[in-house]
């Protein structure tokens, strides 16, 4: 059964930035194509920023473009979001995903299509 315990969650005034781990456990990164994934109060679950299993491929969803960078290093099982520029429409659980079954990361981040779920941590963006 595959794990994945996220941190690096906080609060941070706006412009700020914010690096996202996600360590997975229970079996080897390197099967899984990867997300991360935020849901704000009152608002569905969005996809943010999905990985190709080796990391050849990345999607973005439009707000975060040219702020936020995903990354993913399989030698330690680890998963990270660089997020800069923050903004307060940022503010939500971010939450990583591993797919076992969906091989396109933008089909896996529009889709929420994941196999796999951390619980969550919590980013604030506000002055």
């Amino acid at each position: 059964q595959l794990q994945l315990v996220e941190s690096g969650g906080g609060l941070v005034q706006p412009g700020g930035s914010l690096r996202l781990s996600c360590v997975v456990s229970g079996s080897s990164l390197d099967s899984y194509v990867m997300g991360w994934f935020r849901q704000a109060p009152g608002k569905e679950r969005e996809g943010v920023s999905c990985i190709s299993r080796g990391g050849g491929v990345t999607y973005y969803r439009d707000s975060v473009k040219g702020r936020f960078t995903v990354a993913r290093d399989d030698g330690k099982n680890t998963m990270y979001l660089q997020m800069n520029s923050l903004k307060p429409e940022d503010t939500g659980v971010y939450y990583c995903a591993a797919s076992r079954t969906t091989f396109n990361t933008q089909r896996m981040c529009a889709n929420i299509d994941a196999n796999y779920w951390g619980q969550g941590t919590q980013v604030t963006v506000s002055s």
